[in-house]
């Protein structure tokens, strides 16, 4: 796509701003790159980018001279689309693109593309996996840590895209159409950006929303609030299910997962020859495969790359076992419904950390899904005293608050026995206490790592 001539302002200095900053210049926009942080290093910024006569830095606010000649603005993720500054870009009928949009409008090649509230890295890798064995330029974007636009700007020609995309994401897409899509579960989160549940699930059906009848779209049939959207969705719906046998689709019975093609049951793999753990995994399995198929990949071919994957850092990721007792670091179970997941993968009896930021969900079907298996709950963060409420009211009250997160994993080596297991499933995200969850995960592998036997 050709900008020549065209102002546009990125909004957001981070990752994901830089990245379609140099996009842009590639396609010969004129930029400016804008964040609200006055102390922003400009000079800094200015050295990601090889020739600086075509981009301009502002900080703190626009101009009035800069506002009247913005044509576009493309907003990184982290800002929110009701932001006072994005309704008076709107209010002036100036369009506002997210990083998606750009990197769609910019890329040659088709998109695969995956949201829903949880098992999206898992799935994206995944299925980044099986498409790469069987096709020669496969590139893995998005949610996942890989601006989208960084990748286009590289690619040598078409390429194949596997997209892992979010709610925040998919605020600002238009004319964004993955040839295959998958909405995993949508479950509560985000409320603090989103406000509304009915909001939060407008928001992922977007994703499917400039699909067509010649399109896909994978779903999860154990979703209630995936099966009431589903006739609203334009593109031929695929279905899995972790829970029972559908009459089309994909699901998981005696131990085994089956493909139903409507004529024949046929057996995909037995769960015991996958890598990794729990029912939520094999969910996973079934939508990556479901999308991999419907892009004409052979069960055969998929098969191989099942057997050897193995599970994404920080969730439900084996660190290592000391004294008997195995530590799991589910630092990406940033909500309540992830952190069941966790919870549910357990076979042992479980020290669980958990605590962090607010994002105004609620713990009460999490501390349920307990069932006997957690012995003892270690609370840190913002959140503690909101989750020892919930646990109380709940009935479970083996609970002990900690200061730091090496308090926490302490604590937990000291409870601990040999055949249990330590696990960090915050329920929560890292913010406050850490820069980001896979910052979170990581201190925690080298605590775990740091502790005398």
């Amino acid at each position: 796509m050709d900008f020549t001539d065209r102002f546009v302002l990125v909004y957001g200095s981070g990752i994901s701003g830089i990245a379609a900053s140099k996009l842009l210049l590639a396609n010969h926009a004129e930029v400016i790159l804008f964040d609200e942080k006055e102390d922003i290093d400009q000079e800094r910024l200015l050295s990601e980018f090889e020739n600086t006569d075509h981009i301009k830095i502002v900080t703190g606010t626009i101009p009035e001279s800069e506002m009247k000649r913005i044509d576009l603005v493309i907003l990184s993720p982290g800002v929110p689309i009701d932001a006072p500054a994005v309704e008076a870009f709107q209010t002036l009928d100036i369009p506002v693109w997210g990083e998606v949009e750009l990197a769609y409008c910019c890329q040659k090649g088709d998109v695969l593309a995956i949201t829903g509230t949880n098992g999206k890295t898992t799935t994206t890798s995944l299925l980044g996996e099986i498409m790469a064995a069987n096709f020669p330029h496969v590139k893995v974007v998005g949610n996942i840590g890989i601006p989208y636009t960084n990748e286009v700007l590289n690619a040598r020609g078409p390429a194949l895209y596997i997209a892992e995309i979010s709610s925040f994401q998919l605020e600002t897409i238009h004319t964004f159409r993955p040839k295959v899509a998958a909405i995993l579960n949508i479950t509560p989160d985000h409320l603090n950006r989103h406000h509304t549940m009915d909001n939060y699930i407008a928001l992922k059906k977007r994703l499917c929303e400039n699909q067509t009848a010649d399109d896909v779209c994978v779903l999860n049939y154990e979703d209630e609030t995936l099966r009431e959207i589903a006739e609203e969705i334009p593109s031929k719906v695929v279905w899995f299910s972790g829970a029972r046998p559908l009459a089309k689709g994909y699901y998981v019975e005696k131990d085994t997962i089956w493909y139903h093609d409507g004529a024949e049951v046929i057996p995909v793999i037995a769960t015991g020859e996958l890598n990794i753990l729990g029912r939520h995994n094999y969910e996973n399995v079934m939508a990556a495969t479901a999308m991999a198929m419907a892009y004409g990949v052979s069960l055969d071919k998929i098969r191989e790359v099942l057997k050897t994957f193995q599970a994404v850092e920080h969730r439900i990721e084996y660190v290592t076992e000391k004294r008997g007792v195995r530590f799991y670091n589910d630092s990406k179970g940033t909500n309540p419904d992830a952190a069941i997941r966790a919870v549910e993968a357990m076979d042992r009896p479980t020290c669980l950390i958990a605590g962090g930021y607010d994002k105004e969900s609620s713990y009460d079907e999490w501390i349920r899904s307990f069932d006997g298996k957690v012995k003892k709950l270690v609370l840190i963060g913002q959140t503690r005293e909101k989750i020892a409420d919930a646990a109380k009211a709940n009935g479970f009250t083996d609970y002990i608050f900690a200061d730091s997160l090496q308090e926490a994993v302490d604590i937990c080596y000291q409870e601990a026995e040999s055949g249990d297991a330590v696990l960090l499933s915050p329920a929560c995200a890292s913010w406050g206490m850490f820069p980001n969850y896979e910052v979170r995960g990581r201190m925690f592998k080298d605590m775990v790592q740091a502790l005398k036997e």
